[in-house]
């Protein structure tokens, strides 16, 4: 009876990947100021209500409560990092 054996993982070694053309999954997981290029982990999204389809332009790390303008609803509470949508409310990444 031998314990089953791990699945196997592909180990990645900083010798095999491209500096110049780093993965997109790679580039993802590092820090913000040790990517390729630096960029941001925050941005703008438009966040619509779930009562009356309002839609609101919120920042994603947001450290205060925001209101819906028409309805007064709850659309995010702060966290330490990321803000925290309320159940219900939908968003969409604005553009750059």
């Amino acid at each position: 009876d031998k314990p089953a054996a791990a699945a196997p993982f592909k180990m990645v070694l900083h010798s095999d990947i491209d500096l110049l053309n780093p993965p997109k999954d790679l580039e993802a997981k590092q820090h913000k100021r040790k990517r390729l290029v630096q960029s941001p982990n925050s941005f703008f999204m438009d966040v619509k209500c779930q009562g009356c389809f309002n839609i609101t332009t919120v920042f994603s790390h947001s450290q205060t409560v925001v209101l819906c303008g028409s309805c007064s609803a709850v659309l995010c509470t702060p966290t330490g990092g990321k803000a925290r949508l309320t159940e219900g409310t939908s968003f969409r990444r604005k553009a750059d």
